[in-house]
């Protein structure tokens, strides 16, 4: 089944005129989700999966992607802020190499370098519970990454 794993640009040049992405922000505990409309505008924060075995995970994840029509999946790549790839991004881009394998969508890697820390700002500023903040803010961030992939995807589309 293998799933090709692609850039953001090669992505855009083989996506049908409509279509839903699903945004992922993959964590040791969860996983956050985000789906974006037909058109690619908005990125909406979704559900979260609470990680217990690869292969539970997978079919948590797959079953969501169905149910929301998603037709590809741009996942958060936690690059260190030199640029560098350490534990986090290997342990991400071997997630992505085992999920590829079962399901038969494209995979995009989204540097998601700070989406966390700026989705806890923006709860924060807006007085959200320390609660309500640990219970929403892996989707949250979910759906930070897939809103840049989005704002890219607009760039492409108009020649930026």
């Amino acid at each position: 089944m293998n799933a090709p794993i692609a850039s953001l640009d090669e992505l855009a040049r083989s996506l049908p005129p409509r279509g839903r992405l699903m945004g992922l922000d993959l964590g040791t505990k969860t996983i956050g989700l985000a789906i974006s409309d037909v058109e690619r505008r908005l990125a909406t924060p979704v559900d979260t999966i609470q990680r217990v075995k690869f292969g539970k995970d997978v079919a948590a994840l797959t079953k969501l992607a169905d149910a929301r029509e998603a037709i590809a999946f741009v996942i958060g790549l936690p690059l260190n802020m030199d640029s560098t790839e350490g534990p986090r991004a290997q342990a991400t881009r071997a997630f992505v190499r085992n999920c590829a394998s079962l399901d038969a969508r494209p995979f995009i890697f989204w540097d998601e370098r700070l989406s966390t820390a700026a989705v806890t700002r923006s709860l924060i500023d807006q007085d959200v519970s320390r609660a309500r903040r640990a219970e929403v803010v892996d989707r949250m961030a979910a759906a930070y990454i897939l809103q840049g992939a989005l704002d890219r995807l607009a760039r492409l589309a108009r020649g930026d």
